[in-house]
């Protein structure tokens, strides 16, 4: 039986469309997905939409229809983003679903019979469009510290999820589970700043708005964001907090990776693995906060009009152009930076110039000296040595990188012997060898050595650019498409016709 592998995105708020910066983390999470399938696991990957709260109630009714006809709208724009990104996920949920909403309902019940959950009343900073309750202290000039807007003063009923009492066992863990927050930055910063100096107990139901999930027991409160959106992991799986779990939860859970944007890092690695800690569940493998995709220098906001939206990147583009930029313009640990510019220097440098003219110039020279017809007579030279063991090294630097989430790594180690073969055709003249028939045979080698090479990539480029790696098995006319063809050098089938060559990348040149 293959091994499992389950890796999650945050689900996204239905309060507008998500931009690119948004949309770079299920891009990530898909490459990732991709290539533990091409690595022989079985994969659940799952996303979707964070569809309550008091902003949604608001906006529904600035825009004059109902909070359910609200998210409908924006979650199905987001799902046509998800898809037209080419993702696989295998699950796209929604909090607004009916057998989500009633095994929330249980969580919290649950809890408050165990008596983690205890009702009281809130005083205190509240920022509605974070949806984050805040103390003075935490508050920077009054003013909320994740997005920068206005506070304001709060009073409110509310129940409380006793988050202190469970404050030492998660430092412990933490420090027992030295990779459970990747990057190590960032785990930093959750244990200094908020677990070290000791948790407050949380906020975990509202009376001021209505659009949530009903407290079965007490039915003028909401059931808040926490409880509600985080579960969203567990209960679409079939966990039930009476322990007759589904199949596919018994099978899939723990999750091996929480994708997630640095800045809900706190929710994911202080509330979430609590309340699963209480409700005796095992917590995921890693939580891992991916830094954020930069307009220039400046985070994205309507506020500041900086914001870039996928489909329209797409329909100038291409996806796998865009999908290319999210995945190798972003650092591991610090912020990446999106500019037209750079986007149009990265797809001319890596993927007209590099990639596809490798695959154009060796696919040109085999119709133009065979016919398209290529054998491997197996002619070598000295010179062919430093390639194969380039490409033979490739496999093992590309699994590293992954195992780390080293993706922008990965994609430099494929991209470097696409570079290398083109530096390859430079060194053996192919052009000078086939102008002497007796350098028919060495002609021939050199070219399926350029073909295997480029085999050998496309392989490996199949989790992070699925278009294009097709494209290029269909003009090189391969079978061999998988990893197990990735141990040694030759897999490329000898005696084989090249399929049609189509250009893969245009050059762009701006106006």
């Amino acid at each position: 039986m293959n091994k499992k592998f389950y890796i999650s995105t945050a689900i996204a708020y239905t309060s507008a469309k998500p931009h690119i910066g948004n949309t770079y983390e299920i891009v990530l999470a898909d490459a990732i997905a991709r290539f533990k399938r091409l690595q022989g696991y079985d994969v659940y990957f799952q996303t979707g939409t964070d569809e309550h709260g008091e902003k949604i109630e608001i906006k529904a009714k600035e825009a004059g229809i109902t909070p359910q006809e609200y998210v409908d709208n924006i979650a199905s724009e987001i799902k046509n983003i998800w898809d037209l990104m080419d993702t696989s996920y295998d699950k796209f949920v929604r909090t607004t679903d009916k057998k989500h909403e009633k095994t929330v309902q249980e969580i919290f019940k649950k809890l408050y019979e165990q008596g983690d959950i205890y009702k009281s009343e809130y005083q205190g900073l509240y920022c509605v469009p974070c949806e984050s309750f805040w103390t003075e202290t935490q508050s920077v000039d009054g003013k909320c510290p994740d997005c920068g807007r206005e506070l304001t003063q709060a009073t409110e009923e509310a129940y409380f999820f006793k988050m202190s009492k469970y404050s030492n066992w998660l430092l412990e863990y933490i420090e027992n589970h030295p990779h459970f927050i990747e990057p190590e930055s960032r785990k930093n910063e959750m244990l200094n700043n908020f677990i070290r100096p000791g948790l407050e107990d949380l906020c975990v139901s509202r009376t001021s708005f209505k659009w949530g999930i009903p407290v079965t027991f007490d039915s003028s409160h909401v059931i808040y964001v926490w409880i509600d959106a985080l579960s969203n992991y567990i209960t679409f799986l079939g966990y039930d907090p009476l322990g007759n779990h589904s199949d596919e939860y018994r099978k899939y859970w723990p999750c091996d990776i929480h994708l997630i944007g640095k800045d809900i890092l706190r929710f994911h690695t202080i509330y979430w693995p609590i309340i699963l800690h209480a409700l005796g569940e095992e917590l995921p493998h890693q939580v891992f906060g991916h830094p954020w995709l930069l307009f220039g220098t400046d985070k994205m906001s309507k506020s500041k009009g900086n914001i870039v939206y996928a489909d329209d990147l797409v329909s100038e583009f291409g996806v796998d152009a865009i999908r290319y930029y999210m995945l190798h313009e972003m650092p591991f640990a610090s912020d990446g930076t999106f500019t037209r510019e750079l986007l149009i220097e990265s797809i001319n440098s890596n993927l007209a110039n590099n990639l596809g003219n490798l695959v154009n110039r060796t696919i040109g020279m085999i119709e133009k000296y065979f016919a398209g017809h290529l054998e491997n007579p197996k002619v070598n030279e000295d010179i062919d040595n430093d390639l194969k063991k380039a490409v033979i090294n490739l496999k093992n630097k590309v699994f590293e990188n992954m195992d780390r989430l080293h993706i922008a790594d990965a994609l430099d180690n494929i991209f470097d012997i696409f570079r290398r073969a083109n530096k390859y055709i430079d060194e053996t003249t192919p052009w000078v060898l086939a102008k002497d028939e007796s350098n028919k045979e060495r002609l021939q080698t050199v070219l399926y050595n350029l073909m295997e090479t480029i085999r050998f990539g496309t392989v490996l480029l199949q989790a992070f650019l699925p278009t294009t790696a097709a494209k290029i098995f269909k003009q090189i006319n391969t079978l061999e498409t998988s990893f197990n063809t990735l141990d040694e050098f030759g897999y490329y089938e000898n005696d084989n016709k090249t399929g049609i060559k189509e250009v893969l990348f245009n050059r762009i040149e701006e106006k």
